[in-house]
């Protein structure tokens, strides 16, 4: 159990990671503020260094990972798109990233309670990214 569990929730980190590497990508170019390009950026460098971790644990288990679910990805980019088409500015960039992150934290919470067995190790890298999407709504929390 301890073993599926881990697979399962590194799973869920792998697509979690990737969706929100997606997600600053599409809003990256559209922002104003350079502290807010820096907050994204950082944000995204720091998603990818989690998500290199990941596969690095998600080999180690012999699994491929997990992509993000197509109908979350292709609602997200629907919003996204249609949002900033009518108002591209920072408040608007910030909104999408702030429920972008909380449905993040959300679903990471989620997860950590349904694979409880799952190693320490997994845990750690779920909160990790917890604390960085929490941080990243933080901290983007004045271009609202």
């Amino acid at each position: 159990m301890v073993k599926q569990d881990t697979v399962k929730l590194l799973q869920e980190c792998d697509a979690g990671v990737k969706m929100g590497v997606s997600s600053i990508g599409e809003v990256l170019e559209y922002t104003h503020a350079d502290e807010l390009r820096r907050c994204l950026t950082n944000c995204m460098s720091e998603h990818n260094k989690l998500g290199k971790e990941i596969k690095e644990l998600l080999v180690r288990c012999h699994d491929d990972g997990k992509n993000p679910n197509p109908m979350a990805k292709s609602m997200s980019w629907i919003k996204t798109n249609a949002k900033l088409a009518m108002d591209n500015s920072d408040a608007t960039i910030a909104d999408l990233m702030t429920d972008g992150c909380n449905m993040g934290v959300k679903s990471l919470n989620r997860y950590l309670n349904q694979y409880k067995a799952a190693d320490e190790v997994s845990k750690d890298i779920a909160r990790r990214l917890i604390r960085l999407e929490e941080q990243l709504t933080a901290d983007i929390r004045s271009f609202l």
